[in-house]
């Protein structure tokens, strides 16, 4: 059975690795208007879309496990 500390530290990683998604979809975000040029928007569009449902999904898990390692 995995202890309370050990599922703290799990759920902060998860949370940093949602951010860490989401500071890649900002990077994907800064070169869209090079794909706006050359007409491939949808596809960073995407992209960035996929990126912040990772994120967030890392986020929310992360978030339950550290709350439920509290207890």
């Amino acid at each position: 059975m995995v202890d309370a500390e050990e599922k703290r530290e799990t759920g902060g990683s998860l949370m940093f690795a949602g951010l860490a998604v989401w500071v890649a979809g900002l990077m994907v975000l800064f070169y869209l208007p090079a794909a706006v040029r050359i007409g491939h928007q949808g596809r960073f569009e995407l992209i960035m879309a996929g990126l912040g449902v990772l994120g967030v999904a890392l986020m929310a898990s992360g978030w339950w496990m550290r709350r439920g390692g509290s207890e």
